[in-house]
């Protein structure tokens, strides 16, 4: 991974994906044609989801309303979530474009999880649920956190030993090629 600041060495994602098209498998083509489509498809629901937190924003700053509006907080974040969620996603599928992993990975997996969830917690109306729904979306995000603590342990170990997941070999070899 290119360091912030440093000149940028042989181009993009598309050049490096160029370089590298004739080597790889009819497989490996398939999931990187998938990745730039869907890279390409959640940028628009970013920029779309953007576009109505914006106009919702302005919206509310013109109109006076009240800021401790529980109705418009919950909208507004709710948005806000929608966006977080989008880009991480985007995120994840950036780093299989770039072939830093073949798959996605559990730990992104979950964390989308979580944020989803956050995301159900802020819109939720608390008077119209029960108290059992509550507690199985509490236990949910319980679960998730352990789960993603799990993960994130047995990576920090992997790296401890010197055994280090796929993402942190492709970065560490292109630093030492640099």
């Amino acid at each position: 991974m290119r360091k912030r600041g440093s000149p940028r060495k042989g181009g993009g994602l598309f050049d490096e994906l160029r370089r590298s098209w004739s080597i790889l498998s009819f497989y490996e083509r398939f999931e990187q044609i998938v990745a730039i489509a869907l890279t390409f498809l959640i940028s628009i629901v970013i920029v779309v989801s953007m576009y109505h937190l914006s106009i919702n924003m302005v919206d509310f700053f013109w109109s006076g309303a009240d800021p401790l509006n529980h109705a418009m907080f919950q909208t507004i974040f709710g948005m806000i979530m929608t966006v977080l969620i989008a880009m991480e996603f985007k995120h994840s599928i950036l780093k299989v474009w770039a072939r830093k992993r073949s798959v996605v990975q559990v730990k992104t997996v979950v964390l989308i999880a979580i944020l989803a969830i956050s995301r159900k917690f802020i819109l939720l109306d608390f008077k119209s649920v029960s108290g059992l729904y509550l507690a199985s979306m509490a236990f949910s995000v319980l679960a998730l956190g352990i789960v993603f603590r799990l993960v994130r342990e047995k990576e920090e170990q992997l790296v401890y030993e010197g055994a280090q997941p796929e993402e942190y070999k492709h970065e560490n070899e292109k630093e030492e090629t640099d």
